[in-house]
């Protein structure tokens, strides 16, 4: 118990029991049961919710997913396996002390994976924290010292130690940011909901808030650039000190830090422009305060029907690398590993989801984008590709990417409910 405590204080994570007085869960609702169960989980006391069971790693889903696999086509000297069978499997992280992988979802759950014999096959998928009333977990980041951050809709819950607490139901946790103080709640949407998070070199908390229009009214800009709804935020570690870090962005549901310290993200631009306009984009953030042209630009140089006319801020920063549109390339990593050929080090691996409403669909692939020396961005080229058929039909559909710490790459595929591990061998 200490332990855990110290480890959360290390942190700035407050584990304080609140003080109201709580209601038997069996007298109340579910709802108000979730939520107690979360101030008994802020308390160290158990919540006597059983654990759920096992998700099942065999079977017809696990032998189409392998079926599906034959078909991806990969550089030479890499291959692809299947890591695990995870419902619904987007965001995900791989904690720093035992490697367990952390998978948010847009649903209701985060899962665990464990890969006990290290056979870099899960042995083990089951639900995290079944007593919680999560609601689109998408976000999932770990800090050094192996505190999880999972970033909701409109939450953040922070879980110290929970790479060794994840086995049982019950877990330490904490509340980082209240439910409806993310963002307005008067802002809540259905679209662009699933948020992305990372812990950044100076210890801070950098969570993207997609906004909810494809492009917003003129008379949301102040309020989007005051609490930095289209655009990333970053705070301290416990919630506090919270500041707009970029701006003018539509969507990110990717990014991650390279060793310079930089800040690279994806981001979904506008639909209905037409088939091959406007490009996704691979951003850099060198520095606070960046703005980086949504919604005066639609994406790339394209400027938006509802901004045309209006004058595009002098510091709007372009993007490092057009992707391709209407991909939504969606989870990217700066690869930090030392297994991938040199090609690969340093360099940048995105994930297409897929496009939506493109009259021939493109996407559901790895993409790589080179990164030179000077920090300059290359052509984006597929990495491993072959979920989408020629008839157009999804086998599949990437989400987010990891790396183990083999160096080998994790990738999330929320349609077919999985997550792959793609390796080198010499």
């Amino acid at each position: 118990m200490r332990t855990i405590l110290m480890a959360a204080l290390a942190a700035g994570v407050s584990l304080a029991a609140p003080a109201l007085a709580q209601q038997d869960a069996s007298t109340a609702g579910d709802t108000k049961a979730k939520i107690d169960n979360l101030e008994k989980l802020q308390g160290f006391r158990p919540t006597g919710v059983a654990e759920p069971p096992m998700v099942p790693q065999t079977g017809r889903r696990a032998d189409a997913v392998a079926r599906t696999l034959q078909k991806i086509k990969l550089p030479d000297g890499f291959k692809i396996e299947l890591y695990a069978v995870v419902p619904d499997a987007r965001g995900l992280a791989v904690g720093p002390n035992a490697g367990v992988v952390f998978v948010g979802t847009r649903k209701s759950r985060v899962y665990t994976v464990t890969d006990r014999d290290k056979d870099r096959v899960a042995d083990e998928v089951k639900v995290f924290a079944p007593g919680l009333d999560f609601k689109i977990p998408n976000g999932v980041c770990f800090s050094r010292d192996g505190v999880l951050t999972v970033v909701e809709q409109n939450r953040v819950l922070a879980f110290p130690a929970a790479e060794f607490f994840y086995e049982g139901p019950d877990v330490a946790a904490a509340v980082v940011v209240k439910q409806g103080e993310l963002i307005p709640a008067a802002e809540e949407s259905y679209n662009h909901t699933a948020r992305m998070c990372r812990i950044g070199p100076d210890g801070k908390l950098y969570v993207s808030l997609g906004q909810p229009y494809n492009v917003p009214p003129k008379e949301k800009a102040d309020l989007y650039a005051r609490t930095g709804i289209g655009g990333i935020v970053r705070m301290d570690a416990d919630g506090k000190n919270r500041e707009v870090f970029a701006t003018g962005i539509r969507n990110s549901v990717g990014m991650d830090f390279a060793p310079d310290r930089t800040l690279w993200f994806t981001d979904n631009q506008v639909d209905g422009m037409g088939d091959d306009q406007p490009p996704g984009e691979l951003n850099q953030a060198t520095k606070p305060g960046m703005n980086f042209g949504f919604p005066w630009y639609g994406g790339g140089a394209v400027r938006t029907v509802e901004y045309k006319d209006d004058k595009v801020p002098a510091d709007a920063v372009p993007p490092k690398a057009e992707l391709p549109p209407h991909a939504a390339d969606l989870g990217m990593i700066v690869y930090k590993g030392k297994s991938f050929p040199a090609k690969y080090q340093g360099g940048v691996f995105t994930a297409e989801h897929g496009s939506w409403n493109r009259t021939t669909p493109v996407g559901a692939r790895v993409m790589f984008v080179p990164i030179g020396k000077d920090g300059a961005a290359a052509k984006p080229e597929p990495f491993a590709e072959g979920w989408l058929t020629e008839g157009g039909e999804y086998l599949g559909r990437p989400v987010d990417l990891a790396t183990l710490p083999d160096g080998s790459m994790l990738v999330s595929d929320d349609t077919a409910g999985a997550i792959y591990r793609i390796s080198y061998e010499k």
